[in-house]
């Protein structure tokens, strides 16, 4: 992306901080660094971002100064050898700063303690202010750069799911299964957002489960979900299918699912709460009697990271109103214990008059 966008994204933020009485803001976040920035590192551990009412620095060793050199145009790299807060604190003195915001989501109170002390070693006095979702808030608006990232993982992601799945027989395992996905995503020239999920049979009940050496049969539910990384955005889809003949309980279920998830996908718009958008297919679900079978939220941000704001979510302190321009999943499931389970994902692309579904790969048919 061009140093511009950085730079302008940097300026907006400079304006949520002076909202916040802040002279700086300590970006620790992997995902959060990125965008600011441009350093594309995704270790926590080796990067920190300080920006400033008019300047920003990025604070880095000797293995990714290079790097970071390289990405981070329009950005004061720094080299640190012996203490990143060490650095920092004596960059914190020479610029002045006293009230200082830092990341509480990404910074850990061990981090936070030697920031303390080094910088009181330094002979300044100065105020950490934790803050939540000032990056995170800018983030959840896409533009049109990032939505044309996430289309090209979308892509990949979906051109290696029909790949697999044609080639799926039973007697292989999950965990065979799985690996052929990354191969295959990794072939292409993409990272992963995630590790892969196959989940068949009875584990298809687990949501996060992980691949294993059970084997595919005939007639069971097989669980996938997969998503590429292209330029650092991230995919996410899933399908279900089966093997062989599906039986009448399986096609109920997947019907059920299905049309729930194309329910919510109709009624999803900005200015929507997000609990509401919730409520599209957990309550469709719920009228059919397997409300209790729908754990997790409807869906969730995705962007730089596959995880993030906004949540559709049906927990009333993640309740937040839905902003155009973001991409959100759209993910309705049904988990029964010792049979397995049915979800569906598709991404979509909030607009003022409804959700544009990104997702174009197809449905299981009978």
């Amino acid at each position: 992306m061009e140093p511009s966008l950085y730079a302008a994204r940097r300026e907006t933020l400079r304006s949520l901080l002076a909202a916040a009485e802040l002279d700086a803001l300590l970006v620790t976040g992997p995902e959060n660094r990125r965008y600011l920035s441009g350093f594309s590192s995704d270790d926590p551990h080796w990067g920190a971002l300080l920006i400033t009412r008019g300047r920003q620095f990025l604070l880095t060793d000797f293995r990714y100064y290079g790097w970071a050199q390289q990405e981070a145009a329009g950005v004061e790299t720094l080299l640190y050898r012996e203490s990143l807060a060490a650095t920092l604190a004596e960059l914190v003195k020479e610029q002045g700063l006293r009230r200082l915001g830092c990341e509480s989501a990404h910074l850990t109170l061990s981090q936070h303690q030697r920031l303390l002390t080094a910088v009181s070693a330094a002979g300044w006095q100065a105020e950490w202010r934790p803050q939540e979702d000032l990056v995170e808030s800018l983030r959840e608006v896409k533009d049109a750069q990032e939505v044309a990232a996430m289309t090209r993982a979308l892509e990949l992601t979906e051109a290696v799911l029909v790949q697999v799945s044609q080639e799926l027989a039973p007697g292989r395992t999950e965990r065979q299964v799985a690996w052929e996905i990354e191969k295959r995503l990794r072939e292409q020239g993409a990272q992963l957002a995630f590790p892969p999920i196959v989940a068949a049979g009875a584990n298809g009940a687990i949501p996060h489960h992980r691949p294993g050496d059970y084997r595919l049969k005939e007639g069971e539910p097989i669980i996938m979900d997969l998503g590429a990384r292209v330029d650092g955005y991230c995919a996410d889809l899933t399908r279900t299918l089966v093997l062989g003949e599906p039986d009448e309980h399986f096609r109920r279920l997947y019907s059920l699912v299905r049309a729930a998830q194309a329910r919510a996908q109709e009624g999803l718009k900005a200015g929507l709460d997000s609990v509401a958008a919730d409520a599209l297919a957990r309550d469709f679900i719920a009228g059919a009697g397997y409300g209790e079978a729908f754990g997790h939220s409807l869906g969730h941000g995705v962007g730089l990271a596959v995880h993030e704001a906004p949540a559709l979510s049906p927990v009333q302190e993640r309740r937040r109103v839905l902003k155009a321009g973001s991409v959100v999943t759209v993910e309705p499931g049904i988990y029964l214990t010792g049979w397995g389970g049915v979800r569906l994902e598709n991404m979509a692309l909030i607009t003022p008059e409804g959700a544009r579904v990104l997702t174009k790969c197809g449905y299981y048919e009978w």
